[in-house]
């Protein structure tokens, strides 16, 4: 990404990760083992909660990356539980409306883009170091959504409308637009706890999903 060039200014250096609950920061926060480098916050659930809570800390300092973290759903066939995701786009996938055809989104209604993209580079660099590193890794966009998906009928809808998505959170492009109306590079990292679908809270891995989620945090120093 631009702003981490060879000689980058100091801010440049610096990454804020945003994470919506505390375990989830404290995973992180134990796979940096306390890297300097990175600021790591719980924004809260959910999107406003999380553009909120990134605006917040971007205001309160510079910082070169912006990481939305954490653990989420992922699509049948593309992200097992356990395994992690870096998207390539964060996608406002309920931000729409219902009409008698079915649902548009914001972006068809001409409402402006629901999609913040990644940059490739980066992505590929992480995904390939989480891979190097013998981490089950995906890459494709992450959906955002208000609603966790709680049905197969809802889970093969989005991955209809968004071919290739290959996981589900609440917050991705909260995080992506707040670092984007100022000009800062955003990524999306998630830890696979659950399918995307019909919600079977029994078959959930949510400690096997922070554990990943601390194995990534440790690769990113190596990347950012």
């Amino acid at each position: 990404m631009n702003s981490l060039s060879s000689h980058p200014p100091d801010s440049a250096k610096r990454v804020l990760i945003v994470t919506a609950v505390a375990a989830e920061r404290d995973a992180v926060l134990r796979g940096l083992g306390g890297s300097s480098r990175f600021h790591v916050i719980a924004a809260g659930a959910g999107t406003a909660a999380a553009a909120a809570g990134t605006a917040a800390a971007l205001a309160a300092g510079a910082y070169g990356c912006v990481i939305s973290a954490g653990i989420g759903g992922g699509f049948a066939g593309a992200a097992p539980l356990g395994s992690l995701a870096v998207a390539s786009e964060m996608i406002a996938a309920d931000l729409g409306a219902e009409t008698p055809e079915g649902f548009r989104s914001a972006a068809e209604l001409g409402f402006g883009s629901v999609s913040v993209p990644a940059e490739p580079g980066t992505v590929q660099a992480l995904a390939a170091a989480l891979a190097a590193a013998g981490l089950a890794v995906s890459t494709g966009p992450v959906l955002t959504v208000s609603t966790a998906t709680g049905t197969a009928g809802t889970a093969a809808a989005l991955a209809a409308r968004h071919p290739g998505a290959v996981a589900e959170a609440m917050e991705g492009h909260g995080v992506a637009v707040a670092a984007h109306a100022l000009g800062i590079a955003a990524l999306e990292l998630r830890a696979i706890s659950n399918p995307v679908g019909p919600r079977d809270r029994a078959a959930w891995k949510i400690p096997e999903a922070l554990d990943a989620l601390a194995a990534a945090a440790a690769i990113l120093p190596e990347v950012l």
